[in-house]
């Protein structure tokens, strides 16, 4: 404790404003298990950049320890790319204090002599994406904190290819923020390297987003939608987007539209959660709309429930989406004539299907570690293959590269012109997604997440997965297993056999447990949150679009005993 209340003491110097100061001195006579919640750690990167609550703390989202990645980076710019004028470009979203903190960061930018794109308002994360290669940037920032609570804020950063960082980027990055104190970091703006942006970048993206997930189908005139922003930034986009691509009857939801990070008419600003679509579905009810859409507050993930057989709106899972989205995108090329360099892309806890509908098209496939950075990756690592499209489980999607990132814009439209199509020959999004578990396998995604909180939590978190890989699982439901895979070690071995293999991934805390039947369970701690995520898969055989019911209860019922078995 003494070494934390040195850290907070250190914020009580004259660089510090007087409120800091003030908050700092209040927490040291009053609170001191908040002082120590605040200056235990510092923030680091995860799977999606820099995230946590807003405060002062070094464990905290404000000017201070945002102003210190903002100089880092800055140095790092320099070291990278000596002699050259440099550039970066910011976009923030809906959040308390966004607005204000991509301020102070696009002021230290240009106090480093660093020309500065801002945008003049908030702005999809896609959309940032997108920008930085529109403007030639050789960085991009957007403040964020996704799907999180009201009371997070955080900051990504982007690279010249318009992906996020990745090692050993990151880490060479952060490197260069450890090297630097505060008071090292250039709060002094030179408003003349400050330049806002808005419509003219819009429409390049609009433009590129149409492109890309427009295929003309017909039906169109005769298709429902349901949006809801969730009073986040893809009101400032998919509207308009869909627009474009001819989809007139799209009925917003007003209540929803409206940009406010306390997120008042819904629990969580999360489309993974049923409840966030709430308002969306019983719109749809009333009007008999076709599809609801709802995306998060910095529009990357999207959440879509469409008519089940028996005619009632039912949320779909992000594996769902996504097996549907690469299909559909497997078919046009296909239709076309395959080059023979395509590939499509998922993550090691999203669905297997991915692999068997790559196997079927004969295009390659990759996976990657969670987190979208590493998709983006591929797309710069493999420049002469060409990308399809690719997601995650996390309700994230990816049409083509125009933007190396997930993409709720985009895969907005693309999801509107395959129900749309579908409508029109008689069938519809939830018929095409059962012919395709006829066609590829029946497989059947559960996830389940733990939320622990501060200190004690990470502990928990940590202990958690020590014993899921100290006490391993033998068996599944009855069926052995055969695989276990250890990306702390990055090695993969067959219990039966003793086979052991290098997994060309790099190290992560993962652990994935795969039975005789193919059955997967995973576990892993959130990279954005403060979160335990176990991840189950199970699959069966479905002969005959009639027999999907059946068989989906028998998968029901086989989660639900896994499950159980797990103490989950």
């Amino acid at each position: 404790m003494d070494a934390i209340r040195a850290t907070a003491e250190s914020w009580l110097t004259d660089f510090f404003d007087a409120d800091t100061k003030a908050e700092i001195q209040n927490l040291i006579h009053n609170d001191p298990e908040e002082l120590k919640e605040r200056f235990y750690k510092d923030l680091e990167f995860g799977t999606g950049g820099m995230r946590g609550v807003m405060g002062v703390g070094t464990n905290r989202i404000n000017k201070y320890t945002l102003g210190k990645n903002t100089q880092g980076l800055s140095n790092y710019l320099k070291k990278t790319y000596p002699g050259e004028d440099l550039k970066v470009v910011i976009a923030y979203d809906c959040r308390h204090n966004s607005d204000t903190l991509s301020q102070t960061v696009a002021e230290i930018f240009s106090a480093n002599d660093i020309k500065v794109y801002r945008f003049s308002a908030l702005r999809t994360t896609p959309e940032l994406s997108f920008a930085v290669r529109h403007l030639g940037c050789h960085a991009g920032i957007v403040l964020t904190a996704s799907h999180n609570p009201p009371e997070y804020n955080g900051y990504k950063v982007y690279w010249g290819d318009g992906g996020q960082i990745v090692p050993p980027q990151d880490g060479e990055i952060i490197a260069e923020i450890n090297a630097i104190s505060f008071e090292d970091i250039k709060f002094e703006a030179k408003p003349e390297h400050i330049e806002s942006i808005d419509t003219e970048v819009d429409n390049a993206f609009f433009e590129a987003s149409v492109a890309n997930g427009n295929f003309d189908v017909p039906g169109k005139d005769d298709f429902k939608i349901v949006f809801t922003a969730l009073h986040g930034t893809s009101i400032t986009a998919i509207p308009e987007v869909l627009k474009r691509a001819g989809y007139n009857n799209v009925t917003i939801i007003e209540e929803q539209a409206e940009p406010n990070g306390d997120f008042p008419t819904v629990k969580s600003p999360n489309p993974e959660e049923p409840e966030a679509l709430t308002l969306a579905i019983k719109k749809a009810e009333e009007i008999g709309a076709d599809m609801v859409v709802g995306t998060d507050p910095d529009s990357d993930r999207l959440g879509i429930a469409v008519r089940n057989l028996e005619g009632e709106m039912e949320l779909l899972n992000g594996n769902q989406t996504m097996v549907l989205m690469t299909r559909f995108l497997l078919e046009r090329y296909k239709a076309k004539g395959f080059a023979g360099n395509e590939f499509i892309a998922t993550t090691i806890v999203s669905t297997p299907m991915m692999e068997q509908m790559a196997k079927a098209y004969g295009v390659e496939f990759k996976t990657a570690l969670t987190g979208f950075k590493w998709i983006g990756k591929m797309i710069k690592d493999f420049p002469e293959s060409k990308f399809l499209g690719g997601g995650e489980e996390s309700f994230g999607y990816m049409v083509g590269d125009f933007v190396r990132d997930k993409d709720a814009v985009t895969s907005t439209l693309l999801a509107c012109e395959i129900a749309a199509e579908a409508k029109a020959k008689g069938s519809s999004f939830y018929e095409e997604l059962i012919q395709s578990y006829v066609d590829f396998g029946f497989y059947k995604e559960s996830l389940v997440s733990l939320t622990k909180k501060g200190i004690s939590g990470a502990e928990e978190i940590k202990q958690m997965l020590k014993d899921f890989k100290e006490n391993p699982v033998e068996s599944v439901q009855g069926s052995p297993v055969i695989w276990i895979e250890d990306y702390n070690t990055a090695t993969a071995k067959n219990v039966k056999s003793g086979e052991e293999r290098a997994m060309d991934l790099p190290k992560s805390n993962v652990l994935i447990y795969e039975t005789e039947d193919g059955t997967r369970i995973a576990a892993r701690p959130s990279g954005t949150e403060p979160k335990v995520k176990f991840y189950i898969s199970t699959n069966a055989q479905l002969e005959k679009a009639e027999d999907f019911k059946s068989v989906n209860s028998q998968l029901d019922a086989k989660i639900k005993g896994i499950l159980g078995e797990l103490n989950l």
